[in-house]
C-alpha cells in the first residue's frame, strides 16, 4: 500500500493576499507525471468560501478541522497586523504543533504564529518592513531579519513576498530532498536556492542633513571627497571644535559615530556604483574612499549579505 501524501493545510483568511496564497498553492499542488508530491487541502474558518482582495473567490476544501490531520499548516500572509487571529483557529495552530506539524507563516503570516505563542522563544522571520512593529510586539521572539526563511524545529517563517517561494522550496528539499527540489523549481522557472538575505533588499536611507548647521556642512564636505581618508582630528579642526565636542555632535545630529557615518555613506556610493556603471570593484574601492578591494568587499558582505558581483548582478544596468 503506498504511503499517503504529506498533508498540506492551506488557511485563508479574510481579504487574503492571491500572491501569497498563489505561491504555496502551486508549490504544493505541483504533480509529476508518476506521482504527487503532496495532498493539499484549502482551509477556510467555518469552511465556506472567502473572497480575496479585489479579486477571486476560494472554495475551501474544509473548515479548521482539516488541521487535526495536516503534516503542514500554512498561512500565507496576514490581513491585519493588529488583528490576532480567531481564537479557533489560534487553537488550531496549537493543536496542530502539539501532535507535531510543521506550522509556516509565509511574510506577515508570522504574526498569526506569534499572536498563537508558536514563536515565543523562538527563532523567526518576516518582512522587513515590519521589523520594528513586530519587535515591540512580540519581543520574546528571536527575529531575524536577515534570512529569507527560518526553520525552529518545524516552526517555519520568511521574509516578504518572493521569499515564499523560497521557503516552499525548502520545505519541498526537506520533505523529498534536493533532486526533487530542483525539479519544481525548474517546473516554476525560479532558482531552487538564492543566495544572501533579505538585507540585499532592504532600503536603507541616509540622512541628507540635520538640525545641526556645522554638522550640515561637514556631512556635504565628507560626501564630496569620500575618496580621500579623513580622521576625526583633523575634521575637529575645520569644523572649529575640539575632538571631543566634534564627536558629541555628530553622535547628536546623525545618531551614529562618525566612522559608522563614513563607513554608510561609502557603502551607499558603492551600491550606487554597482547599479549605474561597469567600473571594476577596484576602481570602486578608490573612488568610495576604501583603502583596498578586499576592504570593501569585506564590509559590503558584512552589511548587504552577498557579495559586490552578485549585488551588481541582481540590480545592475542590464536589469533594467
Amino acid at each position: 500500500m503506498p504511503k499517503p501524501l504529506p498533508l498540506v493545510a492551506l488557511v485563508t483568511y479574510p481579504r487574503f493576499s492571491p500572491f501569497h496564497f498563489g505561491v504555496p498553492f502551486l508549490i504544493f499542488s505541483v504533480n509529476f507525471p508518476e506521482h504527487a508530491l503532496f495532498d493539499l487541502k484549502i482551509v477556510a474558518p467555518g469552511g465556506t468560501a472567502l473572497a480575496a482582495e479585489r479579486a477571486l473567490l476560494v472554495q475551501p476544501d474544509g473548515g479548521l478541522e482539516l488541521l487535526a490531520q495536516a503534516d503542514i499548516v500554512v498561512i500565507p500572509g496576514w490581513h491585519d497586523l493588529d488583528e490576532s487571529p480567531e481564537p479557533e483557529l489560534m487553537a488550531a495552530l496549537l493543536q496542530a504543533r502539539q501532535r507535531g506539524a510543521h506550522v509556516v507563516g509565509l511574510c506577515y503570516g508570522a504574526y498569526a504564529l506569534a499572536y498563537a505563542g508558536l514563536l515565543d522563544g523562538k527563532r523567526a522571520s518576516t518582512h522587513w518592513m515590519a521589523e520594528q512593529d513586530f519587535k515591540l510586539r512580540f519581543p520574546q521572539v528571536q527575529l531575524d531579519m536577515n534570512a529569507l526563511y527560518v526553520d525552529d524545529d518545524g516552526l517555519i517563517t520568511s521574509a516578504g513576498t518572493g521569499a515564499s517561494l523560497d521557503c516552499c522550496l525548502y520545505i519541498v528539499r526537506k520533505f523529498y530532498g534536493q533532486k526533487t527540489a530542483n525539479k519544481v523549481a525548474r517546473m516554476m522557472v525560479v532558482p531552487p536556492h538564492r543566495e544572501g538575505g533579505q538585507a540585499q533588499f532592504i532600503e536603507q536611507p541616509v540622512a541628507s542633513s540635520t538640525q545641526d548647521a556645522r554638522i550640515n556642512q561637514m556631512m556635504d564636505y565628507l560626501r564630496e571627497h569620500l575618496n580621500q581618508a579623513h580622521s576625526v582630528d583633523d575634521l575637529a579642526q575645520r569644523a572649529a571644535m575640539s575632538r571631543r565636542t566634534f564627536t558629541r555632535h555628530f553622535n547628536k545630529a546623525t545618531g551614529m559615530s562618525f566612522m559608522a557615518w563614513l563607513t554608510n555613506e561609502r557603502l551607499q556610493r558603492t551600491r550606487e556604483l554597482l547599479e549605474s556603471t561597469t567600473l571594476p570593484v577596484e576602481s570602486i574601492a578608490d573612488l568610495v574612499g576604501f583603502k583596498t578591494p578586499t576592504s570593501l568587499r569585506q564590509h559590503f558582505k558584512n552589511r548587504n549579505q552577498v557579495s559586490p558581483s552578485e549585488w551588481r548582478k541582481t540590480f545592475g544596468r542590464q536589469n533594467e
